[in-house]
């Protein structure tokens, strides 16, 4: 008699929590989905959302039958505090990986440059994230490092401009050299006409004049033109007779 209604009131108060944990935890997955959260993502801080929960529930369905819980909380906060403390960088990498999943600096299959590494991303876990190189090795970056770095992303702008130096000899002629260039650029079907290719004399160097050849190109085809016109650059001004200074000695012999 004198403790079934502190027992029953603690009951109801269990089966109310567990139905209110229960709403709570489905509205926010919800939240989450709408707001294109990470699956990954979405499960791990709905797990975290109850457990929490759920162990405040405990607590006061604990104070509700006459157990003293101030002793209870002070060691649950005493080992916590102590899990916090062996796991900071565990807990540094997890925030990192909710912050990459929530504002998306790049996603699965980008072209990323990060901590001194390239590679396209393979896969964005809560803890690291994955990057394949182009000669296929697979670098394992930690999310805390990773979201307080600066990230080149390669794959975000649909088109990139590809940017070529050239330099010829002071003997070349300017306009002539310019035609050469010009017509690599309009006729390779790659380069896109808008932005249109810009060809211009930027230096009067030591040794040599120096040319920038600047082309736009859908991202996706950057490497391919690249390559593609700086051989078809070398070929023609090597047809044109146009020379392509390098650095050389001139030994003069003297005979005593």
């Amino acid at each position: 008699m004198t403790y079934g209604p502190n027992i029953l009131t603690a009951l109801l108060i269990l089966l109310i929590g567990l139905f209110v944990i229960n709403l709570l935890v489905k509205v926010s997955k919800k939240i989450m989905t709408k707001s294109n959260v990470d699956l990954t993502l979405q499960k791990f801080l709905s797990d975290l959302l109850s457990w929490i929960l759920k162990a405040l529930l405990i607590i006061t369905v604990i104070s509700k039958l006459g157990v003293p819980t101030t002793s209870f909380v002070a060691i649950i906060g005493a080992a916590g505090l102590a899990v916090g403390l062996a796991l900071q960088g565990s807990l540094a990498n997890f925030a990192g990986g909710a912050l990459i999943m929530i504002f998306k600096p790049f996603k699965i299959g980008d072209f990323i440059t990060a901590q001194g590494e390239s590679g396209t991303v393979k896969s964005i876990e809560i803890f690291t994230t994955k990057l394949n190189t182009v000669d296929n090795k697979e670098i394992i970056i930690p999310n805390g490092a990773l979201s307080n770095s600066n990230i080149v992303n390669f794959s975000t702008e649909e088109n990139r401009r590809v940017d070529l130096k050239f330099g010829v000899s002071y003997d070349a002629d300017i306009k002539e050299t310019k035609n050469v260039l010009t017509s690599i650029v309009n006729n390779h079907p790659l380069i896109l006409k808008d932005p249109a290719p810009a060809i211009l004399l930027t230096k009067l160097g030591d040794s040599s004049i120096n040319f920038a050849l600047r082309s736009w190109v859908k991202s996706s085809d950057y490497w391919t033109v690249y390559t593609q016109v700086l051989e078809q650059t070398k070929e023609a001004l090597d047809k044109a007779n146009i020379e392509i200074p390098y650095p050389h000695q001139v030994v003069i012999r003297k005979n005593t």
